[in-house]
């Protein structure tokens, strides 16, 4: 045992995995990085850090079973997320659409200004407005921690750690391959429309899973 956790290298297996699974979070740091470049895809990843971490906090502190017992708390959460990640969606395939329409002399990249994208506060918002995220930390975090250790906040901290670290080097691979991407696409006005309406798609599919997501 590793301080307080059961079996540290399964959990290590399994962090690694599951951070590699596509979400919303790491579908917007990519395709915003693609947009913006370096620095403002490491803006949105931060946002994602630091909703990853307030999501681990009240998980271990008992919110995920705050959400099981009270449904109607969770059915509010859910719906709000859902609207939000619609609502993001729907305005990259509006940018995208007139991006399309554009004259090559415009602004070929269909993105927003930074300063009115926000990503921190989307990516934020994102990790936030999603219940069963809290749910899965609860469900992955609990079963590697002894409920016997005398300072279970240590191995919570450390499986936290272990979360985030797999994610700061996921996020910096997608953040350089997006702007790579994005070198590719800028002299191609409409294949950049299209992979942009492309992502508010899958947005519109996250925001629908998300809606019809259950406590089961």
């Amino acid at each position: 045992m590793f301080f307080g956790i059961t079996d540290i290298w399964t959990y290590v297996i399994g962090a690694f995995f599951i951070v590699l699974l596509p979400g919303p979070n790491s579908l917007y740091v990519l395709s915003f990085a693609a947009q913006h470049g370096v620095r403002q895809g490491y803006r949105a990843a931060a946002g994602v850090f630091l909703g990853d971490t307030v999501l681990m906090v009240l998980a271990a502190a008992g919110a995920a079973s705050l959400l099981r017992a009270t449904p109607m708390l969770f059915t509010v959460v859910k719906y709000a997320g859902a609207a939000y990640l619609a609502w993001l969606g729907f305005q990259m395939i509006r940018g995208a659409v007139r991006a399309w329409r554009a004259r090559p002399a415009a602004d070929e990249s269909g993105a927003a200004p930074v300063r009115q994208a926000r990503p921190f506060r989307k990516a934020l918002t994102i990790s936030l407005l999603n219940p069963k995220a809290i749910l899965f930390f609860l469900s992955f975090f609990i079963p590697f921690v002894d409920p016997g250790y005398s300072a279970p906040w240590l191995s919570f901290l450390i499986l936290g750690a272990v979360i985030q670290i797999f994610s700061v080097l996921y996020l910096t691979t997608l953040i350089f391959s997006g702007t790579f991407l994005a070198g590719q696409f800028r002299r191609h006005r409409k294949l950049s429309a299209g992979l942009t309406s492309g992502v508010g798609a899958l947005f519109l599919g996250f925001g629908a899973k998300l809606a019809t997501a259950s406590l089961g």
